[in-house]
């Protein structure tokens, strides 16, 4: 086991086989089949488009969830075995040393294949309020293979002074990244740091500081799958401060909020099928015929969408 000053002298620390493959496979299980039933309330941000357009699992058609780059957020709400690789009651103890507070689990990111992000640190986008109240995990749900983009980082990075936008703060303002990305090359280059990469095995867990550099190796073939977990968690005393609802477990806590909400831009341009909603559900059919709603649709836009019910045509 990593021990916790060695994660404050490099910003990481490796546990090699944490995950029994019964644990891992729970989990995994339970992402497949949620990829099938493709609840409407899940969002995903889709990899391969600009900006990442943020969307919903139930929107994709099942070639898409095939074959698009995608990653999907927060299924730690919905799927108890995912929760428990964020917060099992062996991988809490060394997160309150690494951290220095007890960790609140506030997200949730799977995705099948590597992310090919850009060098980054977390806490520019989940800015704590507290400096360094902020760690992250990745789990590994399958081999790495060197081809499949695998994650890379630079020890000691996290020690780098965050520089300050033009607000004032450290979180970050997208017309000055650029003047952000300068500035971090340019420290990393001065403290003579090397980018390292982590060939991980199903069942490792990998431990980040908020402001380790890292990021998603290239993918050099693209039938490769990389298929992985990662949490990120905030101090208790953050959450307290921001008077966030948690809900404990295991000596720890996780943020018991809704789900990411679906722009509704996307939302209003899926085309609603009535034919295919009451085929589908029976019982809305049956509530329509009893006269409880004018129409499928109605039922839909009152309960279906929040339910998670599919309103395309297969």
């Amino acid at each position: 086991m990593a021990r916790p000053e060695d994660f404050l002298k490099n910003g990481f620390a490796v546990f090699p086989s944490f995950y029994s493959e019964a644990e891992i496979d729970a989990a995994q299980a339970a992402i497949e089949k949620c990829k099938t039933d493709q609840p409407i309330h899940i969002s995903i941000d889709m990899l391969d488009e600009p900006g990442g357009r943020r969307t919903s699992l139930g929107y994709l058609s099942p070639q898409e969830i095939r074959e698009r780059h995608y990653k999907i957020n927060d299924l730690f709400l919905d799927l108890e075995p995912v929760r428990h690789l964020a917060l099992s009651n062996r991988v809490v103890p060394p997160l309150k040393k690494m951290l220095g507070d007890t960790p609140v689990l506030c997200n949730s990111l799977y995705m099948d294949k590597g992310t090919t992000q850009p060098p980054h640190v977390d806490s520019l986008y989940m800015t704590p309020q507290t400096p360094g109240h902020l760690i992250a995990t990745w789990v590994a749900m399958e081999d790495a293979h060197e081809d499949a983009g695998q994650l890379e980082y630079f020890p000691g990075s996290h020690l780098i002074e965050q520089m300050k936008f033009s607000d004032g703060g450290y979180h970050f303002i997208a017309d000055e990244m650029d003047e952000w990305k300068r500035y971090i090359t340019a420290k990393v280059e001065e403290a003579g740091l090397v980018k390292k990469t982590f060939a991980a095995k199903k069942g490792d867990v990998f431990v980040w500081h908020a402001n380790l550099l890292h990021a998603g190796g290239a993918i050099n073939d693209w039938a490769r799958t990389r298929k992985s977990l990662v949490f990120h968690f905030y101090s208790k005393h953050d959450c307290r401060r921001m008077r966030w609802d948690v809900a404990s477990m295991n000596g720890a806590y996780w943020l018991n909020r809704e789900h990411l909400a679906i722009p509704p831009r996307v939302t209003d341009s899926i085309a609603f099928s009535e034919e295919a909603y009451l085929k589908r559900y029976p019982d809305v059919a049956q509530a329509v015929k009893a006269g409880v709603f004018k129409t499928g649709r109605a039922h839909f836009e009152a309960h279906g969408r929040q339910e998670g019910r599919l309103a395309t045509q297969d």
